[in-house]
């Protein structure tokens, strides 16, 4: 009996304290009373956080379309995260299209030219696709899951704090306003029983001193209980700053996830460039189309002024100085655009800057010259070259 007493006095207690702060509030929008404002420091922590908490959803959203573009996939990571439970290991776009890629090379037989190269550029998307996934998990372990930390774990805290200050704001200004008018019907009430002598309103004007007392006592309450949580909920948002810094470090660790996937696809594609350029050029050409000789890796210190200037010489853009030579019978002198390494011993290897002798052989692919250096000779792409005067 005692106990369904204290809930029903508690229930009371809280649904008169919701009433109250719906009245404050509404009347507040109303214009009909005044709001206690909080200090600048505080609004602007305040400002700061709502701040960080928007652009730190979106940013986090489209890291994961960036990361997952299937919207299907990301649903199922997310529900089997929601489960606490491992999402099944799927293959991605470059793993199937290395793995079709092989199987057709297998299909047409690995001894063929384009067979082979199928199987070679398959085993590249493939290991792109390692990459891709090495990528994706780096990435949701050292930037996501910081980020999904702060929006459902800080935030929610900081939102929680907020809103816990907010009703005790509308608690205070409730009680200055009970108490502004406990006083004013005080004064009405004694400038009355001073012109009515005949009317003794002693008790009366005792009964509306007891409300005014009590008044005051609750203003104290809920003033002392305001600053309290003013307090805390700025001692939350002063951490808003150490998340920053945090964040830092985490985007940091994402650029270089990003740097070393992008590294390893370049030095997988520049091997793979290298492979295919090593193919006879009469299996890379197409039909009623002139034989190409291998297209030059271009380096990051190669795309200069220098090497920009230099491409006027090459045979790519204008044949007819290296076409003049293989059908002339003598030897010239050329400057060699960019590295390229031996197929196989028939080639000769290559630097970047260095003057060879080339001439032309009889039967000899239109695609290559053969090239001299000392002791060493070979065969050289002419795409990699620049006749000189």
């Amino acid at each position: 009996m005692n106990i369904m007493d204290f809930n029903v006095k508690k229930l009371a207690a809280d649904a008169g304290t919701f009433l109250s702060r719906a009245v404050q509030f509404t009347e507040e929008k109303l214009g009909q009373a005044e709001k206690t404002e909080l200090d600048a420091h505080l609004e602007n922590l305040l400002s700061k956080a709502e701040c960080t908490k928007i652009w730190t959803e979106k940013i986090m959203k489209q890291t994961e379309v960036l990361l997952q573009p299937n919207p299907n996939a990301r649903i199922e990571e997310f529900v089997y995260e929601k489960l606490d439970r491992k999402a099944p290991s799927r293959i991605n776009n470059p793993e199937l299209l290395g793995q079709y890629m092989i199987d057709a090379g297998t299909e047409f037989g690995p001894g063929t030219a384009y067979g082979n190269a199928l199987i070679k550029c398959g085993e590249t998307q493939k290991r792109i696709g390692t990459a891709d996934r090495e990528l994706i998990q780096t990435s949701a372990l050292n930037f996501l899951t910081p980020l999904r930390n702060f929006i459902e774990g800080d935030y929610k805290t900081i939102a929680k704090e907020r809103k816990l200050l907010q009703n005790k704001r509308l608690d205070l200004d409730a009680a200055k306003t009970r108490l502004k008018k406990a006083k004013a019907a005080e004064t009405r009430n004694s400038v009355i029983a001073t012109d009515n002598i005949m009317v003794n309103f002693s008790y009366m004007l005792n009964f509306l001193h007891v409300k005014w007392l009590k008044s005051e006592q609750e203003l104290r309450i809920t003033q002392s209980e305001f600053d309290r949580q003013a307090e805390i909920t700025r001692l939350l948002l002063e951490g808003i700053s150490s998340t920053h810094a945090h964040h830092l470090r985490c985007l940091n660790d994402f650029v270089e996830a990003q740097m070393t996937y992008y590294a390893q696809c370049y030095q997988y594609m520049l091997d793979l460039q290298k492979q295919l350029g090593s193919f006879p050029s009469n299996y890379l050409s197409n039909n009623n189309q002139t034989s190409v000789a291998p297209v030059p890796s271009v380096l990051p210190n190669a795309i200069g002024s220098s090497a920009m200037a230099s491409t006027s010489g090459l045979v790519i853009t204008s044949p007819s100085n290296l076409s003049d030579l293989k059908e002339c019978s003598g030897s010239r002198k050329a400057r060699v655009l960019y590295d390229y390494d031996a197929a196989n011993s028939t080639e000769l290897s290559l630097l970047a800057d260095e003057v060879i002798t080339v001439f032309s052989v009889v039967g000899m692919d239109s695609d290559w010259l053969m090239g001299e250096r000392g002791n060493q000779k070979g065969k050289v792409p002419i795409t990699y070259l620049e006749l000189l005067n």
